[in-house]
């Protein structure tokens, strides 16, 4: 039977429905057809398909444009699916990560036929696996002006609060090389294990930066991820390989990175091996400036990579806002709290809609007299 969803409805509902569609990465066909039906139905929208991913838009001629994003894929199921409840808590693959952030997006694109600016929503697919598959990635190489905006709200899970900007990744090898001897034998060689040493123990005496930009505070980290070599037990090792990870605040850019560790790795063959820049908050801009008002609390840093990354790439403030608690995300307990799904969806709600003339927001989101 095909399901047919009711966008209007209470987004707690429409969470149940899109997360008992599967929709693991590469077979969101099914989803993203019920979504483009749905979406279709809405005379105020345009809207357009690109592979599995699903966009549509406004097109009211208004001063400034918003852009919504949320990728319609989850990671495998984990005896997980379909989704339950349990009181106030719905439980299931992708309620968190991020088909509660999806269902508010959808409710707003049909609740709101007259917002205060232009909004384009993105219904993207393939962020759970490597960047490269990314249905943004396919919409800003063959449709770019659809990711076009003031503003990119990406509807990640962070528990109802605004996150800002995100930190950027790098990951690198350390390699040592020495030279191969019998171990009976050793004082012939040189350990290239052994050598590792030195660069264990300037991780271990690392202290990251703690950055504040715009108010939020970036944690940076830096760990040792893998590490591996050897031939023979007994034969003395000639190479050995630290993985590294390096997460970095956006004040730096990869490159800055880079010469970090080259530095701290100095003597050591270093390789990067892969990257993403981070994003600054954007929080000066006058739409993410309202957000934060309509959300009523203060934004705190992304501490972690997401899809704003891709937005600030091409020159737009952008920040991740969406119900659940992303520490459960790829988890078998994943769930969510009901009334964060709801709060979600007034928040953007009360965010979009024309405010009163000679009203603004005061800091808890409610609307109070200029005059």
């Amino acid at each position: 039977m095909t399901l047919e969803l009711d966008l209007a409805a209470d987004p707690v509902d429409l969470t149940v429905a899109l997360v008992d569609v599967p929709s693991v990465s590469e077979t969101e066909g099914e989803l993203a057809d019920t979504v483009e039906r749905a979406l279709r139905k809405l005379d105020h929208l345009e809207v357009l398909r690109s592979g599995n991913t699903v966009l549509a838009r406004t097109n009211l001629g208004r001063d400034s444009r918003v852009v919504f994003a949320g990728h319609i894929d989850t990671v495998p199921i984990n005896d997980n699916h379909p989704s339950r409840r349990e009181g106030d808590i719905l439980h299931g693959c992708g309620t968190v990560d991020m088909k509660g952030g999806d269902a508010v997006m959808l409710h707003l694109a049909a609740t709101v036929t007259e917002p205060a600016r232009d909004l384009t929503f993105v219904f993207y697919d393939c962020e759970e696996i490597e960047a490269a598959r990314n249905g943004l990635g396919r919409v800003e190489r063959e449709h770019r002006e659809w990711l076009d905006g003031d503003l990119a709200v990406v509807c990640e899970p962070s528990n109802g609060v605004i996150e800002a900007g995100c930190q950027g990744t790098m990951r690198v090898e350390v390699r040592a090389t020495g030279k191969r001897a019998h171990t009976a034998r050793g004082w012939m060689g040189v350990n290239a294990i052994h050598a590792l040493g030195e660069a264990l123990t300037r991780l271990n005496e690392y202290r990251p930066r703690v950055v504040d930009i715009d108010g939020c505070e970036y944690r940076e980290g830096l760990q040792a991820v893998k590490i591996s070599g050897g031939v023979a037990g007994n034969v003395v090792p000639d190479e050995a390989v630290l993985g590294v990870n390096h997460r970095f605040a956006p004040d730096r850019t990869p490159e800055q990175a880079e010469q970090h560790l080259r530095a701290l790795f100095e003597g050591f063959d270093v390789t990067v091996t892969d990257f993403a820049a981070g994003a600054l908050p954007g929080l000066k801009a006058a739409a993410a400036q309202e957000l934060v008002l309509a959300a009523g609390g203060a934004p705190v840093a992304k501490l972690g990579w997401t899809d704003v990354a891709r937005f600030a790439a091409l020159g737009m403030p952008a920040v991740n806002f969406g119900p659940g608690d992303p520490t459960l995300a790829h988890t078998q307990e994943e769930h969510v709290h009901i009334g964060q799904i709801r709060d979600c969806a007034t928040v953007l709600k009360q965010f979009v809609m024309p405010k009163p003339a000679g009203h603004r927001m005061d800091g808890g989101g409610q609307l109070e007299s200029s005059q």
